[in-house]
């Protein structure tokens, strides 16, 4: 059979790794396919670069339309990320009637709708297993592994920046702003960070798993999204002491009233495997009803990891181009005719209406009567407390301190109550700073 024919739009960090792995595992990766897959076309604006990565092995264009246009062209692979050119030349390609395959997860998760739709009418594949934590394979989990289950809820450490920075601020008792500065030295960490440490990356994964996991339509603009950035590593400390860590998870769940989709700094119990997930690695637990609770680690990022990714999704087109678009697999899992639809009876919830327990530190006067109050006005809110820990005012602010560190655990409430409670203590004359707010997640 012919070999399909391949267009590489970008030929940075992963487009090299995806245009090796294909070279150095040619033979085998035939042998899954059924037949050959050949990078024929290579698209970047610094052409002498891609020429010194792809040698004679494929042409070398400065212009990705040149690919686009080309009827040999079979798959064209997106690599160039962002939303603006590249959402332009996926729908061309799609409108040539070619398969796409692309790592963009931020393209997806504001745009997925429009994508997935058109490629439907066209009836092309549209893959992008490499847009969710690199080369762990939880697309190909969730839409395919776990068919047969109603899915409980996905929640995953699927930026592996914040997790570097996390993890060195609890093993070293270092602040935010220090462990950033050598996340960027070290390379985990982007000359601007923003998108990763503001949990928008994050965001944008979480949202294309709770699409395919719900059977409901991307919808990025209704993720609650938090970063890391104010959190101390006085929280990381006192949540040890008290058998947490803290990660920032990516979650969606669903309840009776809705799906929950957010982004957010979580205390977990030290013992569950996903807590003791370090450095740039990711990790995604997943609940089903019929297969319980399963996890997923491995790379979340990199050259060959998320090439690994890309090129699996090419062995899938190879292995379905010519078939039936209606017997394959769905963009989001479940046949687009029965997609709920946004806003209707699987309704993205407002974090007010979420309900979880939280982790509270509330700095205070080290004076008689202070936690009574407190605990008054949660108690009047419906919040119920699962543990309290008051620190000694001299570990807190050294020796003949007035103030103290008071940290509560909470059981699970609504969020918008929480909200309620937290502004009347907040009023508190005997609270002298703002009050820091962890949610807590079991994950049982």
């Amino acid at each position: 059979m012919k070999p399909i024919q391949v267009g590489l739009l970008g030929i940075g960090t992963v487009g090299s790794g995806t245009f090796n792995v294909l070279q150095r595992n040619q033979e085998e990766i035939r042998r899954r396919a059924g037949r050959g897959i050949e990078i024929a076309m290579v698209a970047d604006l610094d052409t002498t670069r891609a020429k010194a990565v792809v040698g004679d092995a494929a042409k070398v264009v400065g212009d990705a339309r040149e690919i686009i246009a080309n009827p040999d062209i079979d798959v064209v692979v997106e690599l160039i990320g962002g939303y603006g050119i590249a959402k332009a030349l996926v729908l061309e390609a799609i409108a040539a009637g070619k398969h796409v395959v692309t790592a963009n997860k931020a393209l997806l998760a504001v745009h997925g709708t429009e994508i997935f739709k058109a490629a439907a009418e066209k009836g092309v594949m549209v893959a992008y297993e490499a847009a969710v934590a690199g080369g762990i394979p939880i697309i190909k989990a969730l839409r395919e592994g776990l068919t047969a289950n109603s899915i409980q809820w996905v929640a995953g450490i699927i930026n592996g920046t914040t997790n570097f920075i996390l993890s060195e601020m609890r093993d070293k008792g270092l602040d935010f702003d220090v462990v950033l500065k050598e996340a960027q030295r070290l390379g985990y960490a982007e000359a601007d960070p923003t998108f990763d440490i503001e949990g928008v990356d994050a965001a944008h994964k979480a949202t294309l798993m709770s699409a395919i996991a719900f059977g409901i339509p991307v919808q990025f603009d209704k993720a609650y999204v938090e970063g890391i950035t104010k959190l101390s590593s006085a929280d990381i400390k006192y949540a040890e002491q008290l058998g947490y860590r803290i990660k920032l998870l990516g979650i969606t769940k669903r309840t009776d009233k809705g799906i929950e989709l957010r982004v957010h700094p979580s205390l977990i119990p030290a013992k569950r495997l996903i807590a003791n997930v370090e450095g740039p690695m990711n990790a995604v637990v997943v609940n089903g009803d019929a297969v319980g609770t399963t996890l997923y680690y491995g790379k979340g990022a990199g050259s060959e990891p998320t090439a690994s990714a890309v090129v699996a999704d090419l062995v899938d087109i190879a292995r379905m181009d010519g078939s039936d678009p209606a017997h394959r697999v769905p963009a989001l899992a479940f046949q687009s005719s029965t997609l709920a639809a946004a806003g209707s009876e699987l309704p993205v919830l407002p974090m007010a209406d979420v309900v979880t327990s939280y982790y509270l530190r509330i700095r205070v006067a080290d004076e008689a009567g202070v936690l009574a109050k407190i605990t008054t006005l949660l108690a009047n809110t419906g919040i119920s407390i699962d543990a309290v820990l008051q620190r000694e005012a001299d570990e807190v602010g050294g020796e003949g301190s007035t103030q103290t560190d008071l940290i509560i655990l909470t059981h699970d409430t609504r969020e918008g109550d929480m909200d309620k409670a937290l502004a009347e203590i907040q009023g508190l004359p005997t609270v002298l700073a703002p009050i820091t707010r962890i949610r807590k997640e079991e994950l049982n």
